[in-house]
């Protein structure tokens, strides 16, 4: 008799896959919220509504990979929740570019979390650096196109993006433990 049933992860690995389960949340919040104040009329809504379905996709991905491998979600799901929303809603009523400067500062922390992850998993976990991997490449897809939508062109982008980045590496820290 052989048991399907997958096991548990180590500490490490779900520390992991919990701060990407909630990391792809808060994504799909800040998107949310952009598009609330943006609309679907503005130009850029249409890349931020394809931004949000690459993201709902791996947010779909860490929630199977959490209920598969018993891993505890953050318990600050709701405050990522609200805060992702209010980012996100934020940004878009600056503008455009403020909007698309969330997302390249979003996406510089982000590719900077999945490639230290992939180096700390080397070849220990092929299911979960795998999709690290693919998931970090369309991040960077992300943060291309938000530069090239001018997000650097943004007002005070040098402060923006700071603040954002500091957030951002502050909620990563909080998810791995909470």
């Amino acid at each position: 008799m052989t048991d399907d049933t997958p096991p548990r992860a180590d500490r490490r690995t779900a520390s992991m896959i919990r701060v990407d389960q909630a990391g792809e949340y808060g994504a799909t919040r800040i998107y949310a919220g952009q598009l609330a104040v943006m609309g679907d009329r503005h130009p850029m809504a249409r890349e931020i509504a394809h931004m949000a379905e690459q993201e709902e996709r791996h947010r779909k991905f860490f929630d199977a990979l959490v209920a598969r491998r018993g891993v505890r979600p953050t318990a600050l799901q709701p405050v990522w929740d609200v805060a992702g929303f209010a980012l996100g809603a934020a940004t878009a009523a600056i503008g455009p570019r403020a909007a698309m400067a969330c997302t390249a500062a979003v996406e510089t922390e982000i590719d900077r979390h999945y490639r230290e992850q992939l180096d700390e998993l080397g070849d220990s976990d092929p299911e979960l650096s795998d999709a690290v991997a693919e998931f970090r490449a369309e991040e960077l897809e992300h943060k291309a196109a938000a530069i090239a939508a001018g997000a650097e062109s943004a007002p005070a982008y040098p402060l923006l993006s700071l603040a954002i980045r500091t957030g951002c590496r502050a909620a990563i820290a909080l998810s791995k433990r909470i």
